[in-house]
């Protein structure tokens, strides 16, 4: 049997398509319906809000390259 505690679980929605959920929110789209359509939790939306909210994709490549580089 192969361990797979070392192994990091990958979303199923990238960072662009996080941000583009946001960014209907942002725009007006009730929070209900943006879950029921994309099929995500309540917390999960939050935890992208509190992470994701306001930045760009530009951004968030950033954020992700700087997260690989230190190892985190």
């Amino acid at each position: 049997m192969r361990s797979e505690r070392n192994v990091v679980r990958r979303g199923r929605f990238s960072e662009e398509q996080i941000i583009a959920v946001l960014k209907e929110s942002d725009a007006g789209v009730e929070t209900g319906e943006l879950r029921r359509r994309h099929g995500i939790a309540r917390a999960c939306f939050y935890r992208w809000k509190s992470k994701y909210g306001g930045m760009e994709v530009s951004e968030a490549m950033r954020l992700r390259a700087l997260g690989e580089e230190t190892g985190s």
